[in-house]
C-alpha cells in the first residue's frame, strides 16, 4: 500500500471522526433544551460545516506523518448554557458527548476488526480498521485534556472551585491558541500520556473479547 494511499485513509477517517464527534455534542446539547447548533445548521452530516483547518487537519496529519499518536479537535459546536438543563452538569455531558462517541467508534471497529480479522489482514481495509481504532482513540483521549476551550474544561469547570473556575473562564477567551500553544510546548509529553492511555485501553479491548 503507497504512502499517498495511507494519507488518504487517515484523512477519511479524520473527516468522519470528528464530524461524528461534533454531532454527538450538538444532539447532546439538543437533548438538554439548547437548539443553537441545531439553528446555526451544525446537525449536519457535512463534515464542512464540523471541521477546523487547524486541529481536524493539519495537524493530525502531520501527527501522522511523523509516526506519533493522532489527536486534534473541531470547530467547536455552538452552545448556549443558559438553555441547558442541569447548569454545569449539562455542558458537561455536552462535552463528555463528543470523547465517548470517539471511544465507542474506536470500540466497534476494535470487536469488528478483531473478529472478521480484518484488524490483523493488513491491506487497504485492514488500514482502515486500524486507523479508525487509533484515531478515534487519540482523538478522544486529546479532546479530555481539562484545558479550555478542549471537552475536558468542560467536564471539570463542573467540579471546579470558583478560583478554578475563574482562570479557566479566563483562558476560555483565547480558545484555539491555548491549545497550540499546548501541542508545540508539550508534544512530547501530550504524546507518552496519550500512548500509555491508548496502550492501557486497547489491553482492556481484548480483555473484553477474551485475549489476556
Amino acid at each position: 500500500m503507497s504512502y499517498l494511499v495511507s494519507i488518504l485513509i487517515a484523512f477519511g477517517v479524520i473527516l468522519v471522526s470528528m464530524m461524528l464527534h461534533e454531532l454527538a455534542h450538538g444532539y447532546m446539547a439538543y437533548a438538554l433544551g439548547d437548539d443553537t447548533a441545531k439553528l446555526e445548521g451544525r446537525l449536519t452530516l457535512n463534515p464542512l460545516k464540523h471541521l477546523d483547518p487547524v486541529l481536524s487537519l493539519l495537524m493530525p496529519l502531520l501527527l501522522f506523518l511523523s509516526g506519533g499518536p493522532i489527536f486534534g479537535g473541531a470547530k467547536p459546536v455552538p452552545v448556549d448554557s443558559r438553555n441547558l438543563k442541569h447548569g454545569a452538569w449539562g455542558m458537561a455531558l455536552v462535552a463528555f458527548a463528543g470523547p465517548m462517541t470517539n471511544f465507542i467508534l474506536a470500540f466497534v471497529a476494535f470487536l469488528v476488526g478483531h473478529f472478521t480479522g480484518i484488524l490483523y489482514a493488513g491491506g487497504v481495509a485492514g488500514a482502515i480498521c486500524v486507523d479508525f481504532v487509533t484515531i478515534n482513540l487519540g482523538f478522544g483521549i486529546f479532546n479530555l485534556i481539562p484545558v479550555p476551550p478542549l471537552d475536558g474544561s468542560r467536564i471539570l469547570y463542573a467540579i471546579a472551585p470558583d478560583p478554578i473556575r475563574d482562570l479557566m473562564e479566563g483562558m476560555e477567551r483565547w480558545g484555539i491558541i491555548v491549545v497550540m500553544v499546548l501541542v508545540v510546548v508539550a508534544t512530547p509529553l501530550i504524546s507518552t500520556i496519550m500512548s500509555g492511555a491508548m496502550d492501557g485501553i486497547l489491553t482492556a479491548f481484548y480483555w473484553l473479547v477474551g485475549v489476556r
